[in-house]
């Protein structure tokens, strides 16, 4: 039996009626929804429609976490208030801008107002502190408009790519831009990184960069065992052209300065920087050492906005080594060139270079004034200096024996070697039964050592000690 045409027509004005019915339904539905909610937090505090909220972001590296976190509170504080943060919860919501988790929360439900995401940080050897990892909070522009601020930090599952990101919300990019720039400000204003000595790296987790904070060494000169008048000439380059940096600069007179220290290994380079870091405790220190120099540019990007500062590359024939063999000239070669030829002149920045070759050097590395200023030599210590340094190893034990043998056998060994050997003298005592409050080591025992590391069967670690 077929159907008539006004049949039709009711059918079709009852589907017609369902859909509406339907719809509006709907429409209460998501009024209510918890994702309706986040989006009216929103676009109802920015007074405007959801499609007419605007975002103007900025991405610092992931060791800038702790310093953005302190440029926002900074910006926060500023404009008054009880800040209230709020947070999103929904999956990948990390991968995600901020546009388009609101977005996918209107359209789909996928996130939802929530708690926020708190982490902690390091700000320097021995401290960490808590920060917003991920949270949005209602505040106002310069000028009273009002705008959202959200703070992330870095995700460690993006690898190379995790960064620290600021996102304003706002009715035009115009005052959102404003307080991206203010926020930036105050993030520079309050950097942690600053004075502080810092070590580049990377973690075994998808190779995220890492900047690690290292305590600041405490040595004397008297702790630096060198030929008579090379730490003063140091001195004199480093650590004089920094005690008189404004003066210089009225004189149009340049401040960046390359140090490369040379010699075999174990003669003191690594000590002679640490003295340095020790004079100079206002700098800050950025350190590159082995698979880190790949990070030399940013290095000297950082060197640069904390000046005074000293940039630390150890080994660096590793990555310097002289263009014309077969294996040199490689892009960290030229990326230590530009790093260093790309800080002004008028930079309170010091490069200290080490190297056991300094013959394997690149020559526009090695020859070329501006890159480095001053190559000193730290030999192996002569006779006089091994009879300083057994005297400095022994300054917490009661050293009781003739050192005139030692010295005399010891001829050529590094300042290492040396160390090693006072450090087994006592593990002799020790092992012999000696107490008392000043251990106290005698002659047997230093000869005992040095016969020890004199064997045939140690020539590996002599070699490895210098010697």
């Amino acid at each position: 039996m077929g159907i008539t045409d006004d049949e039709r027509t009711l059918a079709r004005g009852l589907a017609a009626d369902l859909r509406r019915i339907v719809q509006a339904a709907a429409l209460v539905v998501d009024e209510d929804s918890p994702a309706e909610e986040l989006i009216g937090r929103i676009a109802g505090y920015l007074g405007v429609g959801f499609r007419q909220v605007v975002l103007v972001a900025q991405e610092f590296p992931p060791w800038e976490h702790a310093n953005v976190h302190r440029g926002v509170a900074a910006y926060l504080a500023e404009r008054g208030g009880d800040p209230d943060w709020f947070g999103i919860t929904g999956a990948n919501r990390t991968n995600e801008e901020l546009t388009g988790m609101l977005t996918a929360a209107r359209r789909h439900g996928a996130y939802e107002l929530g708690a926020v995401d708190m982490a902690t940080v390091a700000v320097g050897p021995e401290e960490a502190v808590e920060v917003i990892q991920f949270g949005l909070v209602a505040t106002t522009a310069p000028d009273g408009a009002p705008v959202i601020v959200a703070l992330r930090g870095p995700n460690v599952q993006h690898g190379p790519l995790a960064v620290s990101r600021v996102e304003v919300l706002a009715r035009d990019h115009t005052t959102a831009g404003v307080v991206r720039d203010r926020i930036e400000q105050f993030t520079r204003a309050h950097d942690v990184l600053r004075g502080k000595v810092l070590a580049f790296g990377s973690s075994e987790y998808r190779g995220n960069e890492l900047l690690t904070f290292l305590p600041r060494p405490e040595l004397t000169a008297e702790q630096v065992v060198l030929p008579p008048g090379v730490l003063p000439t140091i001195e004199d380059h480093i650590v004089g052209i920094a005690e008189h940096a404004d003066r210089l600069r009225a004189a149009g007179q340049h401040l960046k300065r390359g140090l490369l220290l040379h010699g075999p290994p174990g003669t003191g380079k690594t000590h002679t920087v640490r003295y340095l870091m020790s004079r100079l405790s206002g700098s800050t220190v950025i350190i590159l050492t082995g698979a880190a120099m790949r990070f030399i540019s940013k290095a000297a990007e950082l060197a640069r906005r904390l000046q005074p500062s000293i940039l630390v590359v150890e080994d660096v024939d590793l990555v310097a080594e002289d263009r014309t063999t077969p294996h040199g000239g490689g892009p960290l070669l030229f990326s230590l060139l530009d790093a260093m030829d790309g800080i002004g002149a008028d930079a309170d920045v010091t490069f200290v270079l080490t190297t056991n070759r300094p013959e394997a050097l690149e020559a526009a590395l090695r020859d070329r004034p501006g890159r480095v200023d001053l190559a000193v030599e730290i030999p192996r210590p002569d006779a006089e200096g091994r009879r300083k340094l057994l005297e400095l190893y022994a300054r917490g034990v009661d050293l009781r024996a003739d050192l005139e043998p030692v010295i005399a056998e010891t001829e050529g060994v590094t300042a290492s070697f040396i160390k090693e050997l006072l450090r087994r003298a006592v593990l002799h005592e020790v092992r012999a039964g000696a107490d008392g409050e000043r251990l106290r080591v005698g002659g047997e025992a230093l000869s005992a050592a040095l016969r020890d590391m004199q064997d045939s069967r140690n020539s590996l670690t002599r070699s490895l000690l210098g010697s």
